[in-house]
């Protein structure tokens, strides 16, 4: 029988490259945990440039708080971080970055180099790593206050997982992406993307809503902007606000759904599952919903500290997350009708927005909120009698083969149009119907021309 191998410690290169195959998936990977680190330093301007995708060279600038030249030392150490000291601050998470393990795992499968320079420092310290472990001591260099961390040839020492890497244009993609999530998500800070020395974004800084609206147009598009409803909703400790698309935008696919818990992005399923059930009867299936939008809770009922990544997140209380973002979409969204403005809570900012942009601001302040709230009826009409006299009635045989969906009588939940015709009640969905008249209308005029 074969002797049991015997039992060592990896080595420290080792152990970081397979902490990178956690926390590297590809180039998107290390500039999200740059931003993160960015945002984190209290920057107010942040500057991230590329190059081939991102697979010859990210670089994220900033101007945040800087390091000294011992924290610089200690800052590609693994576990090293300034956000957590205790136990109570991994239940109680206020940062975006807080594991330690992103620096030294970028640095071991790529050419880094961090330059950093505190407040009131006289100049900045500089440290190199080459792949291989292998980090010199800080030296000094030129920079201003902030930070500029470069990572070049992603997994030139590991290549078989560069060949996992995509096209240029793929890698790129992946990349604007990241820096979108973040760039809705913090409107107080400028960011600019660069990428083979061409400028793709020059987001300012928006204080206003106004201006964040504008900050979303240039993200989003302004057709995002024009069919837009503004949220704002909090019970007790929770608050749900940001931006959602009326029913008559959608998209085929997911790429304009942002959600945040505490301003971090999140791909969570129950809230998904939460946002597609209050669409679920003015959207089309197969079409997707557009939004922004943003739940802040104590950091102590949600667990971000799930997945390296730390795109996933745990809520203390899943059943009552869904309840909340469900019912106060779906309340919001009754307040609407098909092809016309918001109902309720209207706010124009025609003086403020660019020509075209149709900027809108919607303002929602619910009942105290309850699982399950019964569907109510908004009625149009005073009643039935108003509308029929019993001469109309008894005529309505000849009518309903004119009008097989009847009459109008109620609108329900400002969802479905209920109405009558000879043989009873009918229930039509309203973003349905005005499609299917806006179609008619249509084939109409081609029929004419």
């Amino acid at each position: 029988m074969a002797a049991l191998p015997e039992i060592k410690l990896l080595p420290s290169q080792l152990v970081n490259q397979i902490a990178a195959g956690e926390i590297v998936e590809r180039p998107a990977s290390v500039l999200k945990e740059l931003l993160e680190n960015s945002i984190d330093a209290g920057a107010s301007q942040i500057t991230v440039e590329l190059e081939n995708g991102g697979m010859r060279r990210v670089s994220v600038r900033d101007d945040g708080h800087g390091m000294d030249k011992q924290s610089l030392a200690l800052a590609l150490s693994r576990h090293a971080t300034s956000k957590i000291r205790s136990q109570e601050d991994l239940v109680n998470v206020t940062t975006m970055g807080f594991r330690g393990e992103a620096l030294p795992s970028m640095a071991s499968v790529s050419r880094f180099t961090v330059t950093s320079r505190a407040r009131g420092a006289e100049h900045a310290w500089q440290l190199s790593v080459d792949g291989r472990g292998h980090a010199g001591q800080p030296e000094p260099s030129a920079h201003p206050v902030g930070t500029t961390v470069e990572m070049a040839d992603l997994f030139f020492n590991t290549p078989a997982r560069r060949k996992f890497l995509r096209t240029e244009n793929t890698e790129f993609q992946h990349l604007e992406r990241r820096f979108r999530e973040q760039a809705l998500a913090h409107p107080a800070i400028g960011f600019r993307l660069f990428h083979n020395g061409r400028a793709v974004h020059n987001l300012n800084v928006a204080h206003s809503e106004v201006e964040q609206l504008r900050r979303i147009g240039e993200v989003l598009g302004k057709e995002f902007i024009a069919q837009n409803m503004r949220i704002d909703v909090e019970v007790g400790d929770m608050r749900l606000h940001g931006w959602i698309s009326r029913p008559a935008y959608s998209r085929s696919q997911r790429d304009q759904q942002y959600f945040y818990v505490n301003h971090r992005f999140v791909r969570d399923k129950l809230i998904m599952h939460a946002i597609s059930q209050a669409y679920r009867d003015v959207l089309h299936h197969q079409r997707q919903p557009a939004f922004v939008l943003f739940l802040d809770l104590p950091p102590s009922r949600v667990d971000v500290n799930v997945h390296p990544g730390k795109h996933e997140v745990r809520f203390r209380e899943d059943r009552q997350i869904h309840g909340f973002v469900s019912q106060t979409l779906k309340r919001s969204l009754s307040d609407t009708r098909p092809g016309g403005e918001v109902d309720n809570g209207l706010m124009s900012h025609p003086d403020q927005a660019e020509p075209g942009q149709g900027v809108t601001a919607f303002n929602y302040t619910p009942q105290p909120f309850q699982h399950n709230v019964p569907l109510q009826v908004r009625e149009q009409i005073q009643s039935l009698d108003a509308l029929y006299s019993p001469q109309d009635k008894a005529d309505a045989t000849p009518a309903a083969v004119d009008h097989p969906l009847g009459y109008a009588i109620a609108q329900l939940h400002g969802i479905y149009i209920l109405a009558q015709n000879q043989r009873g009640m009918i229930v039509v969905d309203m973003h349905a119907a005005h499609e299917r008249i806006s179609y008619e209308r249509m084939k109409a005029a081609l029929d004419k021309d």
